[in-house]
């Protein structure tokens, strides 16, 4: 897999929960730490995401923000 994004994130797929038109997959990418995303039901499907399965996380943004507490 080549693509331009630099935030690639690896992980494995730890539950898959299929809406009628998306499917919210829960990615662990390191003991504890999990990040969610929404893509659409055949994606899911023509990529066989199912619980177990390595896949990456790929984040793709022009701007990041940053926060901080007072």
């Amino acid at each position: 897999m080549k693509i331009s994004a630099r935030n690639q994130l690896k992980g494995k797929v730890i539950k898959v929960t299929e809406g009628s038109v998306n499917t919210e997959v829960v990615i662990e990418l390191a003991p504890g730490v999990t990040i969610t995303s929404m893509i659409t039901r055949t994606s899911a499907s023509g990529m066989a995401i199912t619980p177990g399965r390595e896949v990456y996380a790929v984040i793709k943004a022009s701007d990041v923000m940053v926060g901080v507490d007072h």
